[in-house]
């Protein structure tokens, strides 16, 4: 039964249960829902996995074997704020480790091809400072980064 609200829906081909256990594991506020299975009238081989439903932070997600017609790109992430550095070194190696990859200004493609934005609190302030020439310094070290280092944005914003 549906319930009111959204669930986003990630699209993988066969992996499904695999990479719903995979994000549970990643984050620790995280669990597990229900599995469907395909019947014998397909149309998939009755018994594997058409979803696996799991929730992350609050927010909920089906993984979906839907096929090899489709993959993931950069056009759609999802951001992650984290609470200090320490944070963010924890999802960015989760996220890179086997076969993930660090892609530019604080963002990683996870072993499935999922987008992440790794963002330590206080990033955005620094970015986004209304003095235009600290919110240059602070955007041009992010530019020279992959993984966001806050301590560096910080001492660029500052004119160090």
């Amino acid at each position: 039964m549906a319930t009111k609200g959204f669930t986003t829906c990630l699209w993988f081909d066969g992996r499904a249960e695999e990479a719903a256990n995979y994000y549970v594991s990643v984050f620790k506020d995280s669990k597990l829902g229900g599995i469907a299975r395909y019947t014998e009238a397909g149309p998939g081989p009755a018994g594997s996995v058409i979803t696996a439903e799991f929730e992350i932070n609050g927010q909920k997600f089906v993984a979906l074997n839907g096929g090899p017609e489709f993959s993931f790109t950069e056009a759609i992430s999802f951001q992650i704020f984290c609470d200090d550095q320490d944070e963010v070194d924890y999802y960015w190696d989760a996220l890179t480790a086997d076969g993930g990859q660090e892609v530019q200004c604080g963002w990683v493609k996870d072993k499935y091809g999922v987008s992440w934005q790794v963002i330590p609190s206080g990033f955005v302030e620094l970015v986004q400072d209304p003095d235009p020439e600290k919110a240059k310094r602070a955007t041009e070290a992010m530019m020279s980064m992959k993984k966001l280092d806050l301590a560096a944005v910080r001492r660029a914003h500052a004119g160090e």
